[in-house]
C-alpha cells in the first residue's frame, strides 16, 4: 500500500483532545496491528516496570533490542508498540525487551530516563553482554534512546553496541525550521501538540537540558547510531541536527531520510510497504552492530 492510504486513514481518525482519550486511541493499535504469529509475547516485571519479552522463533537469546516506545513522553505503551518492537526483533534475529516507562505529566523528567537506564541495567543483571544490546526507540523514544546512552556514559557504565532512533524528538525547545516548513505535510505531529507534551514532561525544567533534549548534549563517546526520519515530517531537522552533532563529536551516525514518509511510518506495518523495508533496514543494522553479519549493511531510502 502507499503513503496516501496511510494519510487517508489518519484523516479519518484524528487524535482526540483529552490526554486519556489519546492514550486509549493509541493503545487500540494492538487490535489492528498484530504481532507476527512466530513471535512469542511474555509479560514480565522489570523491577517496578511492566514489560514484555518479544521472542521471535529462532532468535538469538544473547542479543536484545531494548525498545523505548514513542508518544511524546505522555502516551504510548507496550500495547501501542508491541507490533513494531516485535517486527524489529524478528528482522534483527534477536529478542526485544519492551518496557512501559513512567509517563508525563504524572511522572515528569527525568522519570523516563531513569526507567530506561534501569531497563538496561536489568538486562546486564540477567547476564546480557553490553555488546549484544541495541537500544532503539521512536519519536520521544528515539530521543530517550540517546538520553539513555548519555546517562549510561556519564555514569561510567559499559555502553551497548548501538542505538536506533526512529523519527527522534531530541529538541524539546522545538526550534527546528522544519516545524514550519513541514507543518503542512505532517499529518501527525504539530508544534502546538509537541509543545504541550514538552511542558508536561519538563515540568518547568529548561527545554535545553541535555538529558531531556539530547540535541544540546555533548555526544562524544556514544556508540554508533542509525537515524531514520521521513522527508515530510516536522521532526526532520531534529534528526538532521542530531546526526550532524553526533558526527562532529566523533560518533558514527547513519542518517536515512525517506522521501514522502511521515512520522514513524514504521508503525504502519501491513499498511505501508516502506514500513517493512525500514524495519528490515533496522534489522540489518542491529545484526551488524552485534556482529551477527560478516559485513555491515544499512537500510535504504
Amino acid at each position: 500500500m502507499s503513503i496516501q492510504v496511510v494519510r487517508a486513514h489518519l484523516a479519518k481518525h484524528p487524535a482526540p483532545a483529552a490526554l486519556d482519550a489519546q492514550r486509549d486511541q493509541y493503545d487500540k493499535a494492538e487490535r489492528f496491528f498484530k504481532v507476527p504469529s512466530d513471535v512469542a509475547v511474555e509479560p514480565l516485571n522489570v523491577g517496578t516496570l511492566t514489560a514484555e519479552w518479544l521472542r521471535p522463533a529462532g532468535a538469538r537469546p544473547d542479543v536484545t533490542v531494548l525498545y523505548l516506545h514513542g508518544g511524546g513522553y505522555a502516551i504510548g505503551s507496550v500495547k501501542s508498540h508491541r507490533h513494531l518492537a516485535a517486527a524489529i526483533a524478528k528482522a534483527s534475529g534477536a529478542r526485544a525487551l519492551l518496557i512501559d516507562y513512567r509517563r508525563a505529566p504524572e511522572n515528569p523528567f527525568p522519570a523516563a530516563v531513569e526507567d530506561a537506564v534501569a531497563g538496561y541495567r536489568w538486562l546486564l543483571e540477567q547476564g546480557q553482554t553490553p555488546g549484544r544490546i541495541v537500544v532503539a526507540g521512536d519519536s520521544a523514544g528515539g530521543g530517550l534512546t540517546v538520553a539513555t546512552l548519555l546517562a549510561l556514559r556519564d555514569a561510567g557504565a559499559t555502553l551497548p553496541a548501538a542505538g536506533v532512533c526512529i523519527s527522534p524528538w531530541v529538541d524539546l525547545a522545538c526550534s527546528g525550521q522544519s516545524y514550519q516548513t513541514k507543518a503542512a505535510s505532517d499529518p501527525i505531529v504539530t508544534r502546538d501538540g509537541v509543545g504541550r507534551m514538552a511542558s508536561w514532561y519538563l515540568a518547568g525544567a529548561d527545554p535545553r537540558t541535555p538529558l531531556a533534549s539530547p540535541l544540546y548534549a555533548d555526544l562524544h563517546g556514544l556508540p554508533a547510531l542509525l537515524i531514520h526520519v521521513g522527508g515530510d515530517e516536522v521532526l526532520l531537522d531534529d534528526a538532521r541536527q542530531l546526526a550532524a552533532r553526533a558526527r562532529a563529536a566523533g560518533v558514527e551516525a547513519t542518517l536515512d531520510v525517506w522521501p514522502e514518509m511521515i512520522h514513524v511510518w514504521h508503525w504502519f506495518l501491513g499498511m505501508l510497504d516502506e514500513a517493512q523495508r525500514a524495519v528490515d533496514g533496522i534489522g540489518e543494522f542491529v545484526r551488524s552492530a552485534t556482529s551477527l553479519m560478516t559485513a555491515p549493511t544499512r537500510g535504504s531510502a
